[in-house]
C-alpha cells in the first residue's frame, strides 16, 4: 500500500524543498519514504540531501540512459531520487517519463513525496500534481502566496487530486498566523498542518547541505515540521491502482 503526495506551491521561494525533505524525514520514523525531485528544471533536492556529487540522477533516467534503481540513494532514513543541475541533462530529459518512474517506485515504498515545480506555467510543471493522490500546499502568510496556492488547489482538484493540507512556512514572530490560518481554511479543502517559523537554522542547514531535521533537530522549525507530519494522515492505496494512476496521468495541453 502506498500514497503519493505532491508538495507544491504557486510561487518560488516558499521553502518547498526544505519542507519536502523535512516532512520526509519526519514521516520516515513511521513509514518507508521516497522523496523525488520532480522539479527537473530547477533542481535543489540534491543539495538539501548532501548529494551534489551524485553520479546518476533522475535526469539520466528521464533521458532513458539509466534505470530508476541507479538514481536512488539512501539518505537520512529515506530513499532520495535527485535531479541533476546541468542544462544538458535538463534538455535531454523527457519529463513524461516521470510517470513510469513514480509507478516503478510505488512498488517498494509506503509514501512518495514529489518536490514539485513552483508554478503552473508549463505542461510538464503540473505533471507531479496530476499524478499525485493528494497535494500539500506550501504557503507564506501573504495574500499573493495564498492566492497562488488557491490556484494550485483548483488545478489539482480539477484532475481528481485531493488536498492533504496546507503548510505555512517562514512565519515571522509578528505575524498573527492563527488568524490567517483560520481565514485561509475557509478556502482550502485541507487543514492547516503547521506553521513553520522563520529560522536561521534552516538557512544554516541549506548552506551545510543537510536537511533541517538532521542539522538542527531540536529547533522550533524542526519541531513544527514533525507536528505537520503527525497531522498528515496517510491514506494508503493499492499499489497497482497508484501505479496505474501515475502511468495514465494526462500531460495537460496547457496549464
Amino acid at each position: 500500500m502506498v500514497e503519493v503526495f505532491a508538495v507544491a506551491s504557486g510561487k518560488g521561494g516558499t521553502g518547498k524543498t526544505t519542507s519536502t525533505v523535512a516532512l520526509g524525514m519526519a514521516l520516515a520514523d513511521r513509514y518507508d519514504v521516497t522523496v523525488v525531485d520532480a522539479d527537473t528544471g530547477m533542481a535543489n533536492l540534491l543539495f538539501h540531501a548532501g548529494l551534489s556529487d551524485a553520479e546518476t540522477t533522475l535526469h539520466d533516467v528521464l533521458a532513458d540512459d539509466a534505470a530508476v534503481s541507479e538514481a536512488t540513494y539512501e539518505r537520512f532514513g529515506m530513499t532520495v531520487v535527485p535531479c541533476g543541475t546541468s542544462l544538458d541533462g535538463f534538455r535531454d530529459a523527457d519529463p513524461a517519463r516521470l510517470r513510469e518512474v513514480v509507478a516503478t517506485l510505488a512498488a517498494d515504498t509506503d509514501v512518495i513525496l514529489l518536490d514539485s515545480p513552483p508554478a503552473l506555467d508549463s505542461r510538464t510543471a503540473v505533471l507531479p500534481i496530476v499524478m499525485a493522490d493528494r497535494i500539500v500546499v506550501v504557503l507564506q502568510p501573504t495574500i499573493p502566496a495564498i492566492s497562488d496556492g488557491l490556484k494550485v488547489q483548483e488545478y489539482a482538484t480539477s484532475y481528481g487530486t485531493g488536498v492533504a493540507g496546507i503548510l505555512f512556512n517562514k512565519v515571522r514572530e509578528d505575524e498573527r498566523i492563527d488568524d490567517v490560518a483560520e481565514k485561509t481554511e475557509r478556502y482550502f479543502d485541507g487543514p492547516t498542518l503547521a506553521a513553520i517559523p522563520e529560522s536561521e537554522r534552516a538557512r544554516e542547514a541549506r548552506r551545510a547541505g543537510r536537511p533541517l531535521l538532521a542539522h538542527a533537530s531540536d529547533c522550533d522549525a524542526a519541531a513544527a515540521y514533525r507536528r505537520a507530519a503527525s497531522q498528515l494522515e496517510i491514506e494508503h492505496r493499492d499499489v497497482q491502482t497508484v501505479a496505474q494512476r501515475a502511468r495514465s496521468a494526462i500531460i495537460p495541453q496547457k496549464a
